[in-house]
């Protein structure tokens, strides 16, 4: 089997939890080569998010011009945008270079509550980037965002907006459950083959910093080595539940801690 090049285009954290250290952390965890591309500089800790630098739009464009022109790319994983100029110059770059696949976080606010997504950039993503992408992951406040709509209450409602995110145009959509209450953490995969469900129980701790990140980095990491979408999500979910399940073993910040992206090893 070939070696994976993994590509990840989000914003930082220097706490090492979130963003782009977690995306490459996930990617060698799960044995694939990673590269970035920064699109902000964010001053963020596990108690929230102090400042935010977005990079210029148009050195955005360069760094991917510098990664797609030497490197062959086999999957991708886009995070924070942050605005609309950005969200533009990525989706350019995207209709260049046609990576094969292509997972975006549509990241919106961080776990501390802090925004991390222009308003007035949503629907610049739902235009230039929703129907490029491979798959979306929201979670359901985001899915609210997307689709204009009530926060989903039960997973009844989170299986409808998962199909409407499907009928606006997305390819795959995986909607992740975890602001539900209950044991469970529902998952709902959505394509055009059909819907799958995926469930782990819900572990209660304070260390969760950095899983939509981890989770997206995942699913791209994984997606080459697998046959299609349900297979991947189904490993990227195990792979991070035991990354939540032993994150307690860590003693990282005084807020919401990260998860061990390398519990295999530690």
């Amino acid at each position: 089997m070939k070696h994976i090049n993994a590509l990840s285009i989000a914003g930082t954290d220097p706490s090492g939890g979130a963003g782009i250290q977690a995306d490459l952390k996930t990617f060698s965890a799960l044995r694939a080569y990673g590269a970035s591309v920064i699109t902000a500089l964010v001053a963020q800790n596990t108690c929230g998010v102090q400042s935010i630098y977005n990079i210029d739009p148009n050195f955005i464009g360069a760094q991917l011009d510098s990664v797609f022109s030497d490197m062959r790319i086999d999957t991708t994983k886009i995070g924070m945008l942050a605005n609309s100029a950005i969200i533009k110059i990525v989706s350019d770059k995207l209709l260049c270079y046609k990576p094969r696949y292509v997972v975006l976080d549509p990241v919106m606010l961080a776990k501390s509550g802090d925004a991390l997504l222009a308003p007035e950039a949503v629907n610049a993503l739902k235009k230039y980037l929703l129907p490029l992408v491979s798959l979306v992951t929201p979670n359901l406040p985001e899915a609210a965002v997307l689709l204009n709509c009530s926060l989903a209450k039960n997973e009844e409602q989170m299986y409808e907006q998962g199909l409407a995110l499907l009928h606006l145009g997305c390819k795959n959509v995986l909607m992740k459950g975890g602001h539900l209450n209950g044991n469970e953490s529902p998952d709902w995969l959505f394509t055009a083959e059909g819907q799958y469900r995926f469930t782990h129980t819900r572990i209660d701790s304070c260390n969760t910093h950095g899983t939509g990140c981890t989770l997206s980095a995942a699913l791209a990491a994984l997606r080459p080595r697998h046959h299609n979408w349900q297979e991947s999500v189904q490993t990227a979910k195990d792979y991070l539940q035991q990354a939540l399940v032993q994150a307690s073993s860590l003693n990282v910040g005084k807020g919401n801690g990260p998860v061990h992206h390398f519990h295999q090893w530690w």
